[in-house]
């Protein structure tokens, strides 16, 4: 049987994707879209009633927090209301330049807070700030269906302690580049039901000799990851977590059924102006 795959983590909505005519998944059995402020949450909407096989997801995203608008969390409620959604993409992360962690975690409690009282999941990016992000987590109420740490690059120490509160791990392509050998290695020790795969389209792509989709964006000249890379990124993935490709996908269906299935039931059905 031909494996079903499925991406945990991209931003298909986002404008260089559309304006290069990405294909629609190519071979994804479903994918997760995730919004990253509150101007981009239309786009989502608009890709999640066009194409049933995206589930949306609405978020701030760290490095976008100083953009909000005072009713951002009103905005937020209506979007999750709109369609059966998760929330994401949110987080932490001391890598940027000028980065405000107080500031950061007054936006990132109330949407962590907003999937808990919905039971939806959540998706979290953290770079640099694994150690606060665990403090919030053991003392915050989390969604019962469990969150997923998107691109995963924290400790294998905390992979443990992170589990046992329901986190998800996905590794993306980008770790299939020789500088990450480290980081990868981390994600043999991923249980093997907490384990997703994503592309992070357009960004976090594979290197050259595993690209098999090339897509460039066209006002700029560079490359951008293709979403139809994710077969690609499957195959990494075994080669790392060294089984079948076939096993490892079905293990990871369920994975992703088991922590996003909630959203995917009615959207087969979805129609302009509500679900």
């Amino acid at each position: 049987m031909t494996p079903r795959f499925y991406d945990a983590h991209n931003h298909f909505h986002d404008e260089r994707l559309v304006f290069c005519g990405a294909a629609t998944g190519a071979g994804a059995a479903k994918m997760v879209v995730n919004g990253s402020k509150e101007s981009d949450w239309p786009e989502v909407l608009a890709v999640a009633r066009r194409w049933p096989l995206v589930v949306p997801s609405f978020g701030y995203h760290p490095w976008h927090v100083a953009q909000r608008t005072p009713d951002w969390l009103n905005e937020l409620a209506r979007c999750l209301g709109t369609i059966p959604s998760a929330v994401g993409e949110i987080g932490l992360d001391r890598w940027i330049d000028g980065h405000d962690l107080p500031e950061q975690e007054r936006v990132f409690l109330p949407q962590l807070h907003a999937a808990a009282e919905r039971g939806i999941p959540a998706t979290i990016h953290c770079l640099k700030a694994w150690g606060r992000l665990l403090e919030l987590l053991q003392s915050h109420p989390l969604p019962k269906c469990g969150f997923l740490l998107h691109s995963y690059s924290g400790p294998r120490e905390m992979i443990e302690p992170l589990a046992e509160l329901g986190a998800y791990f996905s590794i993306s392509g980008y770790f299939a580049h020789e500088r990450k050998h480290r980081q990868r290695e981390v994600f043999r020790h991923v249980p093997a039901d907490r384990f997703l795969i994503e592309t992070d389209a357009p960004d976090q792509h594979l290197p050259p000799d595993r690209i098999e989709y090339p897509l460039i964006d066209p006002s700029s000249g560079d490359g951008i990851n293709n979403p139809a890379n994710l077969a690609a990124v499957y195959r990494f993935a075994a080669e790392l977590r060294d089984e079948p490709i076939e096993i490892l996908a079905e293990k990871v269906e369920r994975n992703f059924y088991r922590l996003f299935g909630g959203l995917c039931e009615d959207s087969e059905r979805r129609v302009f102006g509500g679900v």
